[in-house]
């Protein structure tokens, strides 16, 4: 009889630890699963093959910025996430790197943030994965795109995302031949290991040096003054 007892008795412990990583399973998946709320891209036919250029990114943004770098005179340039997401939309989506898809991004501009979404499609589960910048400019005059959050549906992974981030980066560099005086690649060095750069750039024949980055609601304006060639 207390050999039943004892059976019964780890039986209800198993089914009711059994029961617990089932509730913690199915609560995972729910966070992963999530939409974040606000999530609302923009989304185009994908059988458009128009390789042509929004009219945004073109007459507005890099008129702009060209305008602005042969007048070497400080000047500044505002960029609406409405009017970049209908660009970003025009974009042939979805794409693939990897084995993952990845369509429906979205960029939204809030204050002293951009939040950056999209969904990912991997062995068939459909996730959002969230990622929000705050870049700063430090006293030398150095940006850095500083990364606050990586979530996964409602599910923070910020230390994981850096963690992988950073090993994968060292890895590049050690197996492929990278330009770290290479724009990119110091935009890239500052998401993935959080590497300050000097935020200087050519435009045609001038240089421009981004003097400050201002983030509201809707609206990211950035300052720029002329600099010396590099």
């Amino acid at each position: 009889m207390e050999k039943d007892k004892k059976k019964k008795s780890k039986r209800k412990k198993l089914l009711i630890w059994l029961l617990v990583d089932l509730i913690v399973f199915g609560i995972l998946i729910c966070l992963f699963l999530h939409t974040p709320a606000g999530y609302n891209p923009l989304v185009e036919s994908t059988d458009s093959d128009s390789e042509e250029v929004h009219p945004y990114i073109h007459r507005n943004l890099a008129s702009t910025l060209y305008n602005g770098a042969q007048s070497q005179k400080p000047f500044q340039m505002e960029v609406v996430d409405s009017a970049l997401n209908e660009a970003i939309a025009q974009i042939r989506w979805p794409q693939e790197s990897g084995g993952v898809t990845f369509y429906a991004p979205e960029i939204l501009f809030q204050p002293d943030t951009i939040v950056l979404r999209g969904t990912t499609s991997v062995e068939g589960a459909e996730l959002v994965v969230t990622i929000e910048l705050g870049p700063a400019l430090d006293e030398e005059g150095l940006l850095n795109l500083n990364v606050q959050k990586v979530e996964i549906g409602a599910m923070p992974i910020t230390l994981l995302a850096k963690i992988v981030a950073r090993r994968e980066y060292q890895n590049r560099l050690e197996t492929v031949p990278v330009d770290t005086t290479d724009l990119r690649a110091k935009i890239a060095a500052s998401l993935l290991i959080e590497e300050p750069f000097e935020p200087v750039f050519k435009v045609e024949d001038k240089w421009v040096r981004l003097a400050k980055v201002e983030i509201v609601e809707g609206k990211l304006t950035g300052h720029f003054v002329p600099a010396q060639p590099q």
